[in-house]
């Protein structure tokens, strides 16, 4: 039985249960508790959810797209069938137009229809976020050398939330900053995330930079430690309600399959020489079970 399943809907019980039912910039309420912590060791367990389909070929490949492939072009995403960042494209004009809630003068939320200028060289792209900070700070180059190099640093962080570049961004990022370490042969992290989308976003986030993790240890001769994940407000969208009870309904009747495990290719020795076509050929779950797709919309 795989304990990430476990773990993840006694969050989703306890947001339902002690949540709290709050307004915010997207128009649709969410119910949130204001913080939450896993810990997972990946010696242990791979963690991919089975109580629902995880589609582990878009996921990874976003991941690839922030600290491999470094881009912000969400065209990147499109060429190779992913379209999850298809809503915050600015525009061939340079603009990005989304309707949200804004606090007026009297600090109430009003639906507000938002045109963004960010000019035309950042066409097609989500402006100065992700990808961008990525590979103008060099984040994965310089966290691979320091690895390498010098394991007992304790300055290994990867830090995405940079106040210069926020006003250019079309979203901030989610999932904000990494800490890493390595003790006993062994690489754990530590990852920080400041608004959590729980049915959507984080079976995704998770199983995302425990490849990474897994990654990272593969091209510098590591084993796979702790991944520690600490969430500031843990939400559910109240139109994610149904679906996320339908999850918690499978597992309650059936509890869950074993975890899979994560197959990278062997021969790749080199973070930036695996595969990030459409076809993801290195990277690959082997014996995934998984009880079905389970849909849940996007609030922008």
């Amino acid at each position: 039985m795989s304990k990430w399943d476990k773990e993840y809907l006694d969050l989703c019980k306890r947001i339902l249960s002690e949540g709290t039912r709050v307004e915010n910039r997207t128009g649709i309420d969410t119910i949130k508790v204001p913080s939450h912590h896993f810990h997972f060791d990946l010696g242990e367990e791979f963690p991919v959810l089975t109580t629902k389909q995880l589609f582990i070929r878009q996921a990874v490949l976003e991941m690839l797209w922030f600290y491999q492939a470094q881009s912000n072009d969400v065209r990147w995403l499109q060429e190779r069938d992913v379209n999850i960042w298809n809503e915050w494209e600015i525009d061939e004009d340079g603009f990005w137009t989304a309707t949200q809630m804004i606090p007026d003068e009297n600090g109430k939320l009003v639906k507000t229809e938002i045109k963004k200028e960010f000019g035309k060289e950042w066409a097609h792209t989500i402006g100065t976020a992700y990808g961008y900070i990525i590979n103008k700070f060099q984040l994965t180059q310089n966290l691979i050398k320091t690895i390498r190099n010098n394991p007992r640093d304790r300055r290994m962080i990867m830090s995405l939330y940079q106040n210069d570049y926020l006003e250019t961004a079309v979203l901030p990022s989610c999932v904000w900053s990494s800490e890493w370490d390595v003790t006993d042969g062994k690489l754990n992290a530590w990852v920080h995330q400041r608004s959590c989308d729980v049915p959507l976003g984080l079976p995704f986030n998770v199983t995302q930079y425990a490849v990474l993790l897994r990654m990272l240890c593969h091209v510098t001769g590591l084993q796979p430690g702790t991944l520690d994940w600490s969430i500031k407000d843990a939400h559910i969208y109240v139109n994610q309600i149904d679906g996320i009870k339908e999850q918690i309904r499978r597992f309650d009747e059936n509890g869950s399959y074993p975890a899979p495990e994560l197959w990278l290719n062997p021969d790749v020795k080199d973070f930036f020489d695996f595969d990030n076509s459409r076809d993801l050929k290195d990277i690959k779950l082997i014996n995934y079970q998984h009880m079905g797709k389970i849909s849940f919309p996007i609030a922008q």
